[in-house]
């Protein structure tokens, strides 16, 4: 099954992986309750962006992007997720690594990996 949609930077066409990391990057960077009718939608990792980087913090958002992505992006099963924290020109920024496979269409089962920037 192919998964059609638009670059929400560009508005070209993009399909399959391209489109699911565009999805799974809203979710991760939409804070929750903001959509109208569909309060559900997004993450807490927004609220998370400017706590201090501890063990803590670290755990949150890693909680926060399994409980987000199992309850908003139904065509991935998640395997692992973790985070990079940038380093030297990177500084202050960190990404959030997933590791997931598909589930629906011709590509079910199939590895993904996937990585959401965040500033």
């Amino acid at each position: 099954m192919n998964y059609l949609g638009l670059n929400a930077r560009t508005g070209r066409a993009i399909v399959d992986d391209a489109q699911l990391q565009q999805c799974v990057q809203k979710v991760l960077t939409t804070p929750l309750y903001q959509r109208v009718q569909r309060r559900l939608f997004g993450s807490q990792l927004p609220e998370l962006v400017d706590a201090p980087l501890n063990g803590k913090t670290r755990m949150q958002c890693l909680a926060a992007t399994v409980m987000a992505l199992a309850r908003n992006e139904p065509r991935i099963e998640l395997q692992r997720v973790g985070m990079r924290i940038g380093a030297g020109s990177q500084a202050g920024t960190l990404a959030i690594d997933i590791e997931a496979r598909r589930r629906d269409g011709p590509a079910a089962g199939q590895p993904l990996n996937l990585s959401v920037g965040l500033r």
